[in-house]
C-alpha cells in the first residue's frame, strides 16, 4: 500500500461518493475501474455488461434490434437507480454523454473523472475487439479521431477531472486520479 492509499483508507469509507468514469472508448474506464476496486475495495458497475445482463443480449445486439436510442434509454434508466450507492465505481459506456439526461444522473451519482487517450492508443486497444458497434467499418485511426472530436465538447463538458491515459500505468492513472479527488475535498 502506497502513502496515498494509506491516506486515502485513515479518511474512513474510501469515498463518500460514487466516482462516475466516462471516455471514449479504449481509454481504460474498465481496466481503471478494476483497478480502483481492487485498491479500495470498492464495488464496480459496469453499465453496458449490467445493460447486456439485464437484456439477455450483447451491446451490438441491442443496437441492430432496437437502435440507439433504445439503448440511451436503457443507460438513464441503470444510471438513475445507482444514485443511492456510494463507494462504488462506475463505468460508463463510450456514448453515454451524448444524452443530456445521462450526464445529469452521472453528476448526482458522484465525481466525474474523463479518462482520454489519443486516437492512436484507442485504435491499438480496441482494434482487435468486435463488440464496438459505433465503430463497426470504422475502426482507423481516422474515423476514430473523427469520432472523438465529435464527442469531446460533451466529454469535457460533463468531467470534474480529466485524466489522460496516453503512456501511462493503470497503477499510475488510479494514483493520479484518487489524488485529484482528495484534492477537491
Amino acid at each position: 500500500m502506497n502513502d496515498l492509499e494509506k491516506n486515502v483508507m485513515q479518511a474512513g469509507e474510501p469515498f463518500d461518493y460514487n466516482i462516475v468514469l466516462i471516455g471514449f472508448m479504449g481509454t481504460g474506464k474498465s481496466t481503471v475501474s478494476a483497478c480502483l476496486s481492487a485498491m479500495f475495495g470498492m464495488e464496480t458497475v459496469e453499465m453496458d455488461q449490467v445493460i447486456a445482463e439485464r437484456e439477455a443480449m450483447s451491446i451490438q445486439d441491442i443496437f441492430a434490434n432496437y437502435g440507439e436510442e433504445y439503448f440511451r434509454d436503457l443507460e438513464t434508466e441503470l444510471l438513475s437507480g445507482l444514485k443511492s450507492r456510494k463507494n462504488t465505481v462506475i463505468s460508463c459506456g463510450g456514448g453515454a454523454v451524448l444524452r443530456a439526461r445521462n450526464v445529469a444522473e452521472m453528476k448526482k451519482n458522484g465525481k466525474v473523472v474523463l479518462l482520454t487517450a489519443s486516437p492512436e492508443t484507442v485504435y491499438s486497444r480496441v482494434k482487435d475487439s468486435d463488440d464496438r458497434p459505433v465503430l463497426r467499418d470504422r475502426k482507423n485511426v481516422t474515423d476514430i479521431s473523427e469520432l472523438m472530436e465529435q464527442r469531446r465538447e460533451r466529454y469535457e463538458a460533463a468531467a470534474d477531472i480529466v485524466i489522460d491515459t496516453d503512456n501511462k500505468t493503470v497503477q499510475a492513472v488510479c494514483e493520479e486520479l484518487v489524488q485529484r479527488l482528495m484534492e477537491m475535498r
